[in-house]
């Protein structure tokens, strides 16, 4: 019997197990994909996921690839409202690092498989769980071998069961745990190109029409998302012809790496925590992707579970104010981060007019005060 069950190896499922063996529990972790994904949407680690990431020893090979973001520039029709310096958001990591999520996901699978060979399982989908006073019962299809589409079954037995398994998670449907949905209208593009303006800082147009975020990444590489006006199927011309007419930044539509539209939903799990079974990453909170907090998010949960766990592995005691106290805690976090992002959004929707001005005053006022240090540690999650 397994001391922990992880279904899901995404960054968040990765991370916890990692966390747990690295404290001696043995764990596995089951996920549906047969190999890594490489459309990196999430991209930016903070300075509280730096802290956790490091006592795993995942900081530093995270930081010797990462892009160093030092600061973020706010601008319209090419005129600079202030800007966001992070060299006081966090003690030890003044910045935000840039990495594309299928290379941390990589790192954190290496350092798991060094402290637990065989520890992630890839092509298993879970689809049944039972539990009992002391354990839980999870049965489940794996791919039969390599090359194959054919499955057969397997049956496990876990002191605690933690679905990391996404937005869509089939762990909560099977514990019936609700979790209403709020659409926005909100749509976004986005899309890697080589930077033709190599810099290390964020850039933030918010334009008329609708804002264009851009962040370095490894390799000469720029992340540019734009609000667009209605659900798009995007080309790499269409979006660089966009991104130049907003913001002047020219961009070779040749260079695409990655291309991807994406609209923006709002999703709480009624509970994280079901006797022996516990919710975390966006299987429990699904928040706007805009400012680039969910992953992070996600991180800082398993950064609270996993001592619960640990503890109650080694005590035998099943924990349960503890995992109440992650369940709460947890939440309230996911909430806050929730209407920072729902402000991001706000703040990048099409304007004309007197709310234009408006607008650019209160930013250029805000960001040129005290306030602008506020402004880096919130948008660095030192609340989390």
């Amino acid at each position: 019997m397994h001391d922990v069950l992880v279904v899901g190896g995404g960054p968040v499922g990765l991370f916890l197990a990692t966390l747990l063996a690295d404290a001696g529990l043995d764990v596995t972790v089951w996920e549906k994909r047969r190999s890594p994904a490489l459309l990196s949407r999430a991209i930016g680690i903070h300075g509280p996921a730096l802290d956790a990431l490091d006592r795993i020893g995942v900081a530093e090979p995270v930081l010797r690839e990462a892009v160093a973001i030092g600061q973020g520039v706010a601008s319209c029709r090419r005129s600079v409202l202030g800007e966001v310096s992070f060299a006081r958001a966090h003690p030890r990591y003044p910045f935000v690092a840039a990495l594309p999520q299928f290379r941390t996901e990589s790192l954190l699978t290496e350092r798991l498989t060094a402290l637990a060979p065989g520890a992630l399982v890839r092509g298993a989908e879970i689809t049944g769980l039972t539990q009992t006073h002391d354990r839980v019962r999870v049965t489940g299809t794996v791919l039969a071998g390599p090359g194959t589409d054919d499955r057969r079954t397997i049956d496990t037995t876990a002191h605690y069961v933690v679905g990391a398994d996404g937005a869509r998670s089939v762990v909560r449907d099977l514990l019936g745990i609700d979790a209403p949905v709020r659409d926005y209208p909100d749509t976004y593009v986005m899309g890697d190109f080589v930077d033709a303006r190599p810099s290390s800082s964020a850039s933030i147009h918010l334009e008329p029409e609708g804002v264009v975020e851009s962040f370095p990444l490894p390799g000469g590489v720029r992340r540019f998302v734009a609000h667009t006006p209605h659900p798009a199927e995007p080309s790499a011309s269409w979006l660089a012809d966009l991104v130049t007419e907003r913001t002047g930044h020219p961009i070779d539509a040749s260079s695409v790496s990655m291309l991807s539209a994406f609209g923006v939903r709002r999703r709480f799990a009624s509970r994280m925590v079901e006797g022996r079974v516990v919710l975390a990453g966006d299987a429990a909170h699904e928040i706007s992707p805009i400012g680039g907090q969910g992953m992070n998010l996600g991180w800082l949960d398993a950064a609270m579970l996993a001592p619960v766990l640990v503890e109650a592995a080694r005590t035998g005691a099943t924990n349960g104010a503890a995992l109440r106290r992650y369940d709460r805690s947890r939440s309230a976090s996911a909430r806050r981060a929730a209407r920072q992002a729902e402000m991001n959004m706000a703040l990048g929707r099409p304007v004309d007019g007197t709310r234009l001005a408006a607008r650019n005053l209160a930013l250029r006022v805000a960001l040129r005060s005290p306030a602008s240090a506020l402004l880096a540690s919130v948008y660095a999650m030192r609340w989390s």
